[in-house]
């Protein structure tokens, strides 16, 4: 999904009480662009700092990554319907918190819709709407429910042979989230993990106000709608809006309901925010999944989660408990 174009922070300056400075370094991990801030009283202390991050989000990619064969995922994929493995308690934990949002949402976000069968192509080669039943078989592996877990064994057993789990859809928020826990485990007293647009902030402005963060409609790029701060958590925005097909002169996206097969419709662009990069993201694409109604629904029944919603039209639509008086609109 696409990221970081619409979600930016406002004021990259610092509340400290030293000869604290900001400084940012920008870098390719996850096959994505990161962006780490952290305040230090000196570049080479900066970078150190950075240094830590970087290794910290690395190890996470080794772990989680299914394209990496020797990876603890890529092994509970090659071992999906013989047996079940042995993992970290860190990976066991992640895949468990991964259920858990999975029956949250009814399946609209789901780890192992790396099972999907690759039917829609969203690069222009497409001509026809894939048959009905086509559809339907490319979940046919698909399904949280055939993700086994076993505490005591700290195992992992996907009970399909061919099915496989994933972790694009929350990986590079999980990341942003360990890489901000270490450097307050470090002493940084303010900074930001900008995770290819999985946002996760810590301290305050220098103004001792808390961050803001500005979100723009992706089909009116030029103008900020909304200006919102936030305090010691994250925010996810994801867009649909390039990726998509035209059918019978529907719009389907390239976020694909693991349930059924079929594309999301209706939304292009959505904001979380949450105590959390990993849940943040993962309620974004369930909210793609589920369609504007019943996502502002969903959401509205969750504490401290709140989303702001722009449909296809160009809408926009705002959770029940984000303060419109904070925003700039």
């Amino acid at each position: 999904m696409i990221r970081s174009i619409f979600t930016y922070l406002i004021c990259i300056s610092f509340f400290v009480t030293t000869a604290q400075e900001p400084h940012k370094r920008t870098l390719k991990l996850m096959g994505s662009r990161f962006d780490i801030t952290v305040t230090a009283n000196t570049k080479k202390e900066a970078n150190n700092y950075i240094d830590l991050a970087v290794a910290e989000m690395s190890r996470i990619e080794k772990l989680i990554s299914s394209w990496d064969k020797n990876s603890q995922t890529s092994l509970i994929n090659k071992n999906a319907g013989i047996k079940a493995v042995k993992v970290d308690q860190e990976l066991f934990d992640l895949i468990q918190r991964a259920i858990q949002i999975s029956k949250l949402t009814n399946g609209a976000f789901d780890i192992s819709y790396a099972s999907m069968d690759r039917i829609w192509k969203f690069d222009g080669s497409m001509t026809t709407m894939p048959p009905a039943e086509i559809i339907k078989k490319s979940v046919s592996k698909v399904g949280y429910q055939n993700i086994i877990i076993n505490a005591e064994n700290q195992t992992v057993f996907l009970k399909l042979k061919g099915m496989k789990i994933g972790f694009g859809a929350i990986g590079k928020g999980y990341a942003a989230d360990k890489a901000k826990a270490l450097l307050k485990q470090k002493g940084v007293v303010s900074g930001i993990v900008n995770a290819s647009g999985d946002l996760n902030t810590w301290g305050t402005q220098q103004n001792g106000e808390h961050w803001k963060v500005a979100i723009k409609n992706p089909l009116n790029k030029n103008k900020v709608f909304a200006l919102l701060p936030i305090y010691e958590s994250a925010v996810v925005t994801s867009g649909n809006y390039e990726k998509y097909v035209m059918f019978n002169d529907k719009r389907y996206t390239h976020i694909i309901d693991p349930r059924t097969g079929y594309p999301s419709q209706g939304i292009v662009s959505v904001s979380v925010f949450a105590s959390s990069a990993e849940l943040a993201d993962a309620l974004a694409t369930s909210i793609f999944v589920m369609g504007k109604e019943v996502g502002l629904d969903f959401i509205n029944q969750l504490k401290g989660v709140e989303c702001i919603i722009v449909d296809d039209l160009g809408k926009i639509q705002y959770s029940a408990n984000i303060n419109l008086k904070n925003t700039k609109q």
